[in-house]
């Protein structure tokens, strides 16, 4: 079992930057890939970032829709992924997950990821 407990959420403006952040309990974080997903009112919920295991250099996976705005990162010390997320825009606002995979590679589908967070808020107002 993997407790993950994301954090860093909020309600900013257009144009201003969020970073989230979310803990591992597991001791072996560095073996697995890590990734955020997103779910806006209404909508699915979707692939954001990913970054692979250590043992694939830690690779990272952006979706087109936040490519060259967020960048998602490991602090494998800190049990720790986090989600920059620079130049929000209203469409961003949706509650954020982290979720877990055992798959090296850093996968988009969502059901090959194992554990997941609670959730967390980011509202983007115009």
């Amino acid at each position: 079992q993997v407790q993950l407990v994301e954090s860093g959420g909020g309600s900013v403006q257009a144009g201003e930057s969020l970073t989230l952040s979310c803990a591992a309990s597991r001791r072996t974080f560095r073996s697995y890939s890590m990734a955020w997903f997103r779910q806006a009112p209404g909508k699915e919920r979707e692939f954001i970032a990913a970054v692979t295991t250590s043992w694939s250099g830690s690779s990272t996976i952006h979706a087109d829709s936040v490519k060259g705005r967020f960048a998602i990162s490991r602090d494998n010390a800190k049990n720790t992924v986090y989600l920059q997320m620079n130049s929000l825009k209203p469409e961003d606002t949706a509650v954020y997950y982290c979720a877990v995979s055992d798959k090296s590679y850093g996968p988009k589908l969502e059901a090959e990821y194992d554990y997941w967070g609670q959730g967390i808020q980011v509202s983007v107002s115009s």
